[in-house]
């Protein structure tokens, strides 16, 4: 069995960086790390307040927002091994929305779902980057 690293959910919104705005105000959170698209739409905060975690995002073509008929959260599970969560997912009944591989900004993972209607962001991170480069390398897939 491989060894669980970190869960968190993935807030899906529309505007999140009013959102990043409220947490902060409401709940004293502390952004830990904020990534765009070239358009400057947000595809990756994280958020930390007091022992809890959790990311924000905006919504786009792949995960609309609750009111939008979305998923209201995608939970990031960080792992040892995410090829072989995923096919212990998928011999479970889960299935794939996209598919595990590596990703520029460092990290192998893919996207799944349970039999349940819950979206998993299954992931290791495989390189050692600060957040300039995770940055770059983010703007650079669009």
């Amino acid at each position: 069995m491989t060894r669980i690293q970190q869960l968190y959910p993935r807030l899906v919104v529309d505007g999140a960086d009013a959102a990043i705005a409220f947490y902060t105000t409401a709940f004293g959170a502390e952004l830990v790390e904020r990534y765009t698209d070239p358009d400057g739409n947000v595809v990756h905060a994280l958020l930390r307040a007091g022992a809890a975690t959790w990311a924000v995002k905006d919504a786009d073509r792949y995960d609309p927002a609750p009111g939008g008929g979305g998923l209201p959260v995608i939970l990031a599970l960080y792992v040892d091994d995410p090829d072989a969560v995923a096919q212990s997912m998928v011999d479970g009944g889960g299935s794939v929305i996209f598919a595990v591989s590596d990703h520029p900004y460092g990290e192998r993972g893919g996207r799944l779902s349970d039999p349940f209607g819950h979206a998993w962001m299954v992931a290791a991170r495989t390189e050692d980057l600060g957040p300039e480069q995770i940055q770059q390398r983010t703007a650079g897939m669009y």
